[in-house]
């Protein structure tokens, strides 16, 4: 901790919000237009801004841990809570409750300087006590976070008179993207050094007044946030509408404000509706086909390889996005991503190799299931029979099992041995091989294990050569390109529907969808 430190200070709020430019307008796409939306009188005031939402479960819980589809992610994240850390809308990290931070030489020590006079929705003034309770809730082997594997790298978490401390068990230049992920919200600690996450208090821009898991929500804004100009509308409400059909004509009807997962089959009429705009934007989301790679035949590597050659990505790209993407390559790292692997050769549908590796894994011919709900993404199960089709060429027969919308993601997502997911990506390579690749991953659903992917993993994290560190991140591409358990076939926009009665920020965040999931408090009300 002396001069050889790297040193970072959070952009003031009101710098922030003037310097949002033209930076992300790369990933914003087509749709948007002239509109009421983009009034040059900037954000307005007042005014109740109603979302109607998928990714909405019965089993969703306000412990921000526990948040993994979208409707708790923007409940908590982008209305109730804040992290230490947020992305700016080139997916930059910038102080949040955290004013600024520094870290040492081998980037194992780092100190966070926090805000002060930042209030819970409590009253009560937020302490460093209450940030690493919030961080500890995390961590150890009682916790049931999501991001549990994120947090297992934090040797020792402490104060430092007013000021967080935190201790590496090794190096990570990306610790500050890491503390940005949506399930680290600060929370108020009870006496026990636990954290309160049963009642929703936070520091966010909205205090939480009703909530039914798979519903409905309901916040009211908080009078004395701390951030300047965001938390525009006087309430919010989202609805869980897990139905797209039934989210449209709400949007249409005048039921909501905003929506999610446009149906891309009936876009081109959608969009012509009166009062109604779309919002697209080419960020990090990408559907995935995880394998239990411990589980048979699925721990064969040439099996693995002849169910990525049998897929038709093109096809995927065509018939379910409608182009709105473009095709995967086994990897989650997309194109536009700084890190991302551009010498990588694109794997292309090709029967006779998946009929190579299928006669290599002992298999003439072979019958799986594949477990498919449209909750895993818009159009998922009619991917699986499209897969169904294209597999059957080399001799793969796929039973598509449909399952129930409801209760996907914690009875079958991980848990069948083969299934449909997404992923909405994050801002560096490290944040998602950490979550989902890595050795016992929290978010780990294939368990699998490759000993140069995790040496890798570690070897990069102190590294601050961006070059040096680009050249490990292509090599782990290419390691879970030819080895993985997971088949990667496209990457998909962020299709959002608005009505003209919203106004956006020029610039949107597109690291996560819902504008990084802070349209909550980004978003306003302008009729």
């Amino acid at each position: 901790m002396t001069r050889d430190r790297k040193s970072h200070t959070g952009m003031p709020r009101r710098g922030f919000l003037q310097g949002l430019g033209g930076g992300a307008m790369t990933g914003l796409l087509g749709g948007i237009g002239a509109s009421p939306a983009f009034s040059r009188e900037g954000p307005q005031r007042g005014g109740t801004l109603r979302f109607g939402l998928a990714g909405a479960n019965t089993t969703d819980s306000l412990d921000p841990g526990l948040a993994w589809d979208d409707f708790m992610m923007l409940l908590t994240y982008g209305g109730l809570r804040n992290g230490l850390v947020e992305l700016d809308e080139n997916a930059n990290p910038t102080g949040e409750l955290a004013e600024s931070w520094d870290a040492s030489s081998d980037a194992r020590v780092w100190t966070f300087k926090l805000r002060k006079g930042v209030e819970f929705h409590n009253g009560r003034t937020m302490t460093v006590n209450d940030v690493i309770a919030s961080i500890n809730h995390h961590r150890g082997p009682e916790s049931t976070s999501l991001a549990k594997s994120i947090f297992q790298q934090i040797e020792e978490v402490r104060a430092d008179g007013d000021a967080l401390r935190i201790t590496l068990a090794e190096g990570n230049v990306d610790l500050p993207v890491l503390l940005s992920d949506y399930h680290v919200g600060i929370m108020p600690t009870n006496d026990d050094g636990t954290v309160d996450w049963q009642s929703g208090l936070g520091t966010g821009g909205y205090v939480l007044k009703h909530f039914e898991a798979g519903v409905s929500a309901e916040a009211t804004r908080f009078q004395n946030y701390w951030k300047e100009g965001r938390a525009h509308a006087d309430e919010v409400h989202l609805l869980a509408i897990n139905d797209v059909t039934a989210r449209q004509n709400a949007l249409l009807t005048g039921q909501i404000d905003a929506m999610n997962r446009v149906d891309l089959k009936t876009l081109s009429l959608f969009q012509r509706k009166a009062g109604v705009r779309i919002m697209e934007v080419e960020g990090y989301q990408h559907a995935t086909m995880p394998m239990l790679t411990n589980v048979q035949p699925f721990d064969n590597l040439d099996l693995r390889k002849a169910l990525k050659y049998a897929i038709n990505r093109e096809q995927w790209v065509e018939t379910l996005l409608r182009g709105h993407g473009s095709v995967g390559n086994d990897h989650p790292i997309p194109a536009s991503q700084k890190f991302a692997n551009s010498e990588l050769e694109q794997r292309l549908y090709d029967p006779d190799k998946a009929k190579f590796h299928l006669k290599a894994a002992g298999f003439d011919t072979i019958s799986l299931d594949i477990s498919a709900a449209d909750a895993a993404f818009a159009g998922a199960v009619d991917g699986a029979v499209l897969f169904r089709e294209s597999a059957a060429v080399a001799g793969i027969d796929i039973n598509v099992v449909r399952e129930p919308n409801d209760g996907y993601w914690s009875n079958v997502w991980s848990k069948k041995p083969f299934c449909m997911c997404y992923w909405t990506g994050r801002p560096t390579p490290d944040a998602i091989f950490s979550l989902i690749y890595a050795e016992g991953a929290s978010f780990g659903d294939t368990n699998w294990q490759n000993g140069r992917f995790n040496e890798l993993l570690v070897t990069a994290r102190t590294e601050f050569d961006e070059s040096l560190r680009k050249n490990m991140y292509a090599e782990m591409q290419a390691v879970l390109h030819e080895d993985g358990g997971t088949v990667v076939p496209m990457f998909m926009n962020y299709v959002l529907g608005l009505s003209d009665g919203v106004g956006t920020p020029e610039a949107v965040n597109r690291d996560l969808p819902m504008d990084g999931m802070k349209a909550i408090e980004r978003w306003w009300v302008t009729a």
